[in-house]
């Protein structure tokens, strides 16, 4: 069963361009490494300093992958100093 993910990222005001720059690193390490994670994208939200991860994954497993791939944990926390 198809999985999918609608996150909604506040990134610290005046940091917005640094948090991109990695999370975009991120959408393109995840579409070219995970066959099961059917959409990966980062959009700007409606203020200035909040982002949209919108994610789809073939199943569960692939969620699963997803989460333990070494590219999610160490740009994630990378991200994380942003937020």
């Amino acid at each position: 069963m198809v999985q999918s993910i609608v996150a909604t990222i506040k990134v610290k005001p005046g940091q917005e361009a640094e948090f991109q720059a990695v999370a975009l690193q991120l959408v393109a390490a995840v579409n070219a490494n995970e066959p099961g994670c059917l959409l990966y994208t980062l959009s700007k939200g409606d203020e200035p300093s909040t982002f949209v991860f919108m994610e789809r994954y073939a199943d569960e497993e692939a969620m699963k992958a997803h989460r333990g791939m070494d590219h999610f944990k160490t740009l994630g926390r990378a991200m994380g100093a942003f937020m």
